[in-house]
């Protein structure tokens, strides 16, 4: 549990500065320095999600097809000898699923994450990476970093949905079943909540500071 979370909110941090800048009647906007988390594990659970869906096919199949038992001719037999080889247990089994989970990692990172249109609204705001132009070469950076740090995030999902597997098997335990799932999920909402009351006690804070103010209106002192 407490690896789940460590590796949830493990993050990248690429440093990006903000230059000086004219606001206004000759106000000046200090320089920032800030940072672009980039999440270990950007893809959530859907990866496991897709992966299960896919490996369940052949059985699924099999299962339409109306066999039953062992079958060795036709379309049953192929559809019956996969769903063997697919079988929860079997060493293509873990094989086949760790390398899904590992391909729709990469393949729902690419679709959530646009390295491009972070690129373009960082130099709108005038914005870049220390060391790298603004533009193109702040999309290919960004897309590297994103890259290499999705191979390890990959590899720690598919650990989390083939582990549960082995924990059950090795303990002989069938009266219920506990996938990483479910732990991904449970991990991913308590994170939630709490960051959720955290946003709430500040707004607290902020509400109680405010009480404590004038505000003029109409020639008049009035207190919130």
């Amino acid at each position: 549990m407490a690896a789940v979370v460590a590796l949830t909110m493990a993050a990248r941090r690429i440093p990006v500065q903000i230059p000086r800048k004219v606001v206004g009647r000759g106000r000046i906007r200090e320089g920032q320095k800030s940072f672009i988390p980039l999440r270990l594990n950007s893809a959530g659970v859907m990866p496991i999600i897709f992966a299960q869906s896919i490996i369940i096919v052949p059985g699924t199949l099999y299962a339409f097809t109306g066999g039953q038992g062992v079958s060795t001719s036709g379309v049953s037999g192929f559809l019956y000898g996969l769903s063997q080889i697919f079988q929860v247990g079997s060493v293509w089994y873990y094989i086949t699923y760790s390398i899904l989970i590992i391909f729709f990692t990469y393949f729902y990172t690419s679709i959530i994450f646009n390295p491009v249109d972070l690129a373009e609204n960082l130099k709108k705001q005038g914005g870049f990476i220390p060391g790298v132009k603004p533009g193109a070469q702040t999309a290919e950076y960004i897309d590297k970093v994103l890259t290499q740090i999705t191979l390890p995030g990959s590899i720690y999902l598919a650990l989390i949905a083939v582990m549960p597997f082995w924990i059950f098997a090795a303990f002989d335990i069938r009266t219920f079943f506990f996938g990483g799932t479910s732990l991904l999920i449970v991990v991913g909402v308590a994170l939630d909540t709490v960051q959720q009351m955290q946003q709430h006690l500040l707004l607290r804070q902020y509400e109680g500071f405010m009480k404590k103010g004038r505000v003029k209106y109409r020639g008049r002192q009035r207190y919130m």
